[in-house]
């Protein structure tokens, strides 16, 4: 297996660069996905109460048989069961879907600025946090003023912010922001849903490597020090997008795929979603 590199988050504690998602693996689906990845060397899992299958992550996670102290499992707080109150009600529903007693990570999943309640949704994230039921807290999909509304409560500063990031759409103003507040930047959507790997630039870097195109650009993400979460339902491609660490892509090679951005967001803007 793989040695994956791990990123320390600003309160101290570690989690894989590399991690697994579920997004859009149907529940019945998502028990045997997650059982491969496992198998793979995957030890960082990232659901959502939205995708409907935290069920199917749990009972992957009990029939490892991995300690759960070698598992990172994050989830995060759908935009209905924003405020307070109904927030603490949905992380006791998570946790129990999960079949665990504790998570490493929980995120806001969207800011929905429109609602104006992700302020009082992170009051209730560090009551969970103080608590010691989550290791660490952090936000996705939140732009710099959101971010920045957040810091400016004066209390826990987000671990992680989950965004979207891929060659064409690089958002460099947002993860400018979340480095000078010390947040980790992790990419959601790190191939573009594969978009980005017909690009002829990608596949001659690619053929160069002896490499997939997959591979190459997230190596990209990797060498520029972001947390990845890319998803497949096929044991091969689970095993290839773990298989990062023994090529580096050149600084010209690097500079190639920056020059993709295109403003190509695949996902809702945050300003406009609620």
């Amino acid at each position: 297996m793989p040695a994956v590199p791990t990123i320390e988050l600003n309160n101290g504690i570690t989690m894989p660069q590399v991690g697994y998602g579920v997004f859009q693996i149907p529940e019945d689906d998502t028990a045997t996905a997650v059982t491969a990845a496992l198998e793979a060397g995957y030890r960082s899992i990232d659901t959502a109460a939205a995708y409907g299958n935290e069920a199917g992550v749990g009972a992957a996670l009990k029939a490892s048989g991995i300690p759960r102290d070698e598992l990172f499992v994050t989830t995060k707080l759908w935009n209905s069961d924003q405020g307070y109150d109904s927030t603490l009600r949905a992380f006791d529903t998570s946790l129990d879907r999960l079949g665990l007693d504790h998570l490493d990570l929980y995120l806001i999943h969207w800011p929905t600025p429109k609602n104006e309640l992700y302020l009082d949704t992170w009051k209730a994230f560090e009551k969970i946090y103080a608590e010691g039921r989550v290791r660490a807290i952090g936000v996705s999909n939140f732009l710099p003023a959101h971010l920045r509304a957040v810091v400016e409560l004066g209390g826990t500063v987000p671990a992680v912010n989950q965004i979207e990031v891929h060659p064409a759409l690089q958002q460099r103003d947002a993860q400018q922001a979340n480095s000078e507040q010390g947040v980790v930047t992790e990419a959601w959507s790190p191939l573009a849903q594969a978009g980005v790997l017909e690009d002829p630039a990608v596949t001659a870097i690619a053929e160069a490597h002896g490499r997939t195109p997959a591979q190459v650009v997230l190596r990209w993400h990797v060498q520029q020090g972001r947390v990845i979460i890319p998803k497949s339902v096929t044991p091969s491609r689970i095993r290839e997008n773990l298989d990062l660490f023994d090529f580096a892509l050149t600084a010209e090679q690097a500079a190639i795929i920056d020059a993709l951005e295109n403003d190509g967001r695949t996902g809702p803007h945050p300003d406009n979603f609620n």
